[in-house]
């Protein structure tokens, strides 16, 4: 299973930081710390591992949370999300000029910061492909064009890429915010919206097979009126999958 998202607060109010992080911890994610300046979370950055930070417009110090947005941004390759009481127009201008991957304004309820962060992880892409940890950004984290890898797909697991022949997909399982990529011998997690993950693929050979499920049609080893087996897998399937299958099998 993957590690929880690592999440770096930085807030010059130590009770509101400390409902955040109380508010994080209850939804399942990890804070590496909980910071108040701009040299901390600096510190903090080039020594943790950080997933995402929270970011406070006004801190206590002569640097801004709009300062560390932009260090984050030339620096790390990671998202980060402005949390402020300040919603006025030329804070939001201010703030749109490092390119915040959102920005959610107090008070909020629990709920609220948890979409926030789900979305901006969800929409961030690392780099150009998917780093997904605050290392500084180098040419060697560029991967190669899709014009090169039109038979594959590159999926993350731990530190390294692993290159998955699309015929070697079954099926992908949607699971909460992830989802399962199946092989014949492997599972990997991946973090993608299943249709965003579907239009990826070769149109072709995967379709959507349920609400949860997309399949690799070569893969399908059985069927019956609610469901079809691939490697002894039973997988639901929707009225409209099952018509198409019937239909394409007495094409």
């Amino acid at each position: 299973m993957e590690q929880p998202i690592r999440i770096l607060i930085v807030e010059d109010n130590v009770i509101i930081a400390d409902d955040m992080q109380s508010m994080l911890e209850e939804i399942g994610y990890e804070i590496v710390d909980n910071v108040i300046v701009y040299e901390q979370a600096e510190e903090v950055l080039k020594t943790q591992q950080v997933d995402l930070v929270l970011i406070d417009i006004i801190l206590a110090s002569d640097k801004t949370g709009i300062d560390l947005g932009k260090h984050i941004r030339e620096n790390y390759d990671i998202p980060f999300i402005f949390v402020t009481s300040n919603s006025d127009r030329a804070t939001v201008e201010n703030a749109k000029t490092v390119k915040p991957n959102g920005y959610l304004v107090k008070p909020f309820e629990q709920q609220d910061l948890y979409t926030s962060i789900e979305i901006a992880l969800s929409n961030f892409t690392y780099g150009t492909g998917e780093k997904g940890n605050n290392t500084p950004i180098t040419q060697d984290d560029v991967p190669m064009s899709n014009s090169v890898l039109k038979d594959s797909i590159f999926v993350k697991k731990q530190h390294l890429y692993y290159r998955i022949q699309f015929g070697d997909i079954q099926f992908i399982k949607a699971d909460n915010v992830y989802l399962e990529v199946n092989t014949v011998d492997k599972k990997f997690l991946v973090r993608s919206p299943l249709k965003d993950y579907l239009e990826k693929l070769p149109k072709n050979k995967f379709y959507r097979a349920h609400k949860s499920y997309i399949v690799n049609v070569d893969h399908i080893d059985a069927i019956n009126s609610k469901d079809i087996m691939i490697n002894n897998n039973l997988i639901p399937i929707s009225k409209d999958f099952k018509e198409f299958i019937i239909s394409a099998m007495n094409s």
